[in-house]
């Protein structure tokens, strides 16, 4: 039967006309794969032809889909979902609504990407979202403003590029509507030329026509979709806003087309104008918007615009350079007030850089000047190794930012990652149509860097205040992470330094047996023991261990009833300090931009000054120092304990880069800890 089957088969391929009779028959089309960027009729994530979407709106679906998962819920096995891209959903609030209904008791976060002053969707019955926007928050707090126009100009002068990253995401976008996005625009373009059809005044519009008003007025939306829910006739003041602000701008940007055209379809988009097609149209169009937001400025912009890469993260602004104390405290209360269940991270799966990475890349917004001539004395040093004018200056940048942001680092992690942005980048080369001489450029370029002895003491010796200081800056948004109103996450691996860059090296295998036996190590040791295995990373586990301690002790404190008050720290170096309380219990404080503390360290008591901070009435004691206290959790320190009032910031910072405070009594003697632990 076999010899049989394996005869049939090798003459049916042999017989071409036989053949394609047979695909003909089939529910799919045999086509080229490039053929997925134009003429695809199915919907998929993002880009990714084999990854098809599903109706998830029909009951049916939604019940089959989640049968498992909401198994899991009633069983007790999980606690809640992480639900990833809801924007890519034809209407997040009713899947939202559906799912809530279904797991009435489950915490539930959305990966949504809130740009600039975006809200979360009133409409959505869930927790909060998976904590990009405080993750963009916290590590603003680490970049100095002031420096925003040296590095600007630094960029610049070396690159000779003189964009904007509107310009480029502009840009961006356009090529992932052609390159990328081809079908979904295809579709929707077929679907505006019916419409144009049953309205008298239109029918002359042609298909370029359609497609053209259709695609600009997508790369025009300024963030990632609005919702408007068509067969519902409802949509929101701000959504009718963007889409209006996004015609215009197609308007302004295409002159010669028909503006009337573009007033059509923000008739439709806006639900002005309404019908089967019309509703359809207005539906599909917001699942187009949030994968152009995606592939052209966070996929392909990020990976043009090199000005401080540590700005170009998931729902970030690499226009926004640095956050105030007080923007963090107003974000921190607003979170309290209106989700203050949800998700804090500082690296997920899709970041781009590891929070160590970026903590360090920080510090460079504190030396301007050095970063500017250091780059220019490495690119002198190693132009002996560029082929034919390769890479360009603008990879260069690149690379010795992640040099700097992830040292050390060798060749079998370094060259893969690079080709992997060029091809982001779609300049120079792209995954679609890869040009090999420019990535072996690019690629022998970076090993010959790390084998030059020269230059690896150089960079070195460039570094070693940065990697302190960088070390510090993780440290205290780890603190500032899980103390802060919301639920902290924290990614496999990031409880020790992890340098890693974007998957797949993020998603390496995580040592745990290691980080199992150096918690076990420091339950006996002092804080000096454990500072001093700080090039292993001791210190970062040693804050998350006592602090999550905390708040297990006193898990109200850090809840949904608990309070915020911003710390107002005075002084020389106020400006290099955050700090806030929490339900008036625990007090939180921790150092920022410490490189600019004159080449002294955050623990030297001169250079802090007489910078210092007024602390409630009250006995404090810092659980990140000291021996265990009583009323408190195995293993959870204190140090001797603090008076209330005035209170020298050297003094809190004297043997760690950070302080929590917990009151362990009031100014009558009264316990303000629990008599023993929850």
């Amino acid at each position: 039967v076999a010899r049989a089957i394996d005869a049939e088969v090798e003459a049916t391929n042999a017989d071409a006309d036989l053949l394609d009779s047979i695909l003909e028959r089939q529910n799919y089309r045999l086509a080229h794969w490039r053929a997925a960027g134009q003429d695809l009729v199915y919907r998929r994530f993002f880009d990714v032809a084999g990854l098809i979407g599903i109706r998830v709106e029909d009951p049916i679906v939604f019940a089959d889909t989640h049968a498992t998962v909401l198994r899991w819920l009633g069983e007790g096995v999980i606690d809640g979902l992480r639900v990833d891209h809801p924007d890519g959903l034809r209407d997040p609030a009713a899947y939202f609504q559906a799912l809530r209904g279904a797991a009435p008791r489950a915490w539930i976060v959305g990966e949504k990407i809130l740009e600039g002053y975006e809200e979360l969707p009133s409409d959505w019955p869930i927790d909060g979202t998976t904590g990009y926007e405080f993750l963009n928050l916290v590590g603003g707090l680490f970049l100095d403003p002031a420096a925003e126009a040296a590095m600007t100009g630094a960029y610049q002068a070396f690159t000779g590029l003189l964009q904007t990253l509107p310009e480029i995401a502009r840009e961006t976008k356009l090529v992932v509507l052609r390159e990328n996005l081809g079908s979904e625009l295809n579709r929707l373009t077929a679907l505006l030329l019916e419409i144009c059809e049953g309205h008298r005044r239109n029918r002359d519009y042609t298909r370029h026509d359609c497609h053209e008003v259709l695609r600009e007025v997508a790369v025009a939306y300024p963030r990632y979709r609005t919702y408007a829910r068509a067969e519902e006739g409802e949509i929101s003041a701000a959504d009718t806003a963007t889409v209006a602000a996004a015609v215009g701008d197609g308007i302004a940007a295409r002159p010669e087309l028909d503006a009337d055209l573009f007033r059509f379809v923000g008739d439709i988009l806006t639900l002005r104008i309404g019908g089967i097609r019309e509703s359809e149209l207005a539906m599909r169009f917001q699942q187009l918007t949030g994968a152009v937001m995606a592939k052209g400025v966070e996929d392909t912009a990020f990976y043009r615009y090199h000005r401080l890469v540590s700005l170009n993260e998931v729902g970030g602004d690499p226009a926004r350079f640095g956050v105030t104390p007080a923007a963090f405290h107003a974000a921190n209360r607003s979170r309290l007030a209106g989700s203050p269940n949800a998700m804090l991270t500082t690296s997920t799966h899709d970041t781009k850089r590891a929070e160590d990475v970026r903590a360090r890349l920080h510090v460079l917004s504190e030396i301007p000047e050095a970063w500017a001539t250091a780059v220019d004395r490495w690119s002198a040093q190693l132009a002996r190794y560029r082929t034919a004018e390769l890479p360009d200056r603008n990879a260069q940048y690149l690379l010795y930012q992640t040099l700097v942001g992830t040292w050390p680092i060798e060749a079998p992690r370094l060259s893969p990652y690079l080709v992997k942005a060029a091809r982001e980048g779609q300049v120079h080369t792209s995954w679609a149509a890869p040009d090999q001489a420019y990535e072996t450029a690019l690629t022998s370029f970076a090993e010959a860097a790390l084998a030059d002895g020269g230059f690896r003491e150089d960079l070195e010796a460039f570094m070693r205040p940065i990697v302190e200081a960088g070390r510090i800056n993780s440290i205290s948004q780890t603190i500032l992470k899980l103390t802060s109103p919301g639920v902290p996450d924290i990614y496999q691996g990031t409880d020790l330094w992890d340098l890693s860059l974007v998957d797949p090296d993020n998603r390496r295998a995580v040592d745990f047996e290691r980080r199992s036996w150096i918690l076990d190590q420091m339950q006996g040791l002092a804080l000096g023991a454990v500072m001093r295995e700080m090039d292993e990373g001791w210190p970062k586990l040693w804050a998350i261990h006592r602090t999550l301690g905390l708040r297990a002790v006193l898990p109200a404190a850090f809840g949904a009833a608990g309070t915020y008050e911003p710390l107002r720290p005075a002084g020389l170096h106020r400006d290099r300090v955050v700090g806030f309380l929490r339900d008036d219990r625990v007090a939180v404080i921790v150092p920022r931009l410490t490189l600019g503390l004159r080449g002294r360290t955050w623990g030297d008591a001169s250079a802090w000054g007489d910078t210092s901070l007024a602390l409630p009435a009250g006995r404090w004691a810092d659980v990140l120092a000291g021996d265990p206290v009583s009323g408190m959790a195995s293993g959870i320190g204190t140090s001797p304990a603090l008076a209330g009032g005035q209170t020298r910031i050297s003094q809190l910072f004297a043997s760690f880069p950070g302080a929590v405070l917990v009151r362990t009594a009031d100014d009558a003697g009264g316990q303000a800890l629990p008599s023993s632990a929850t």
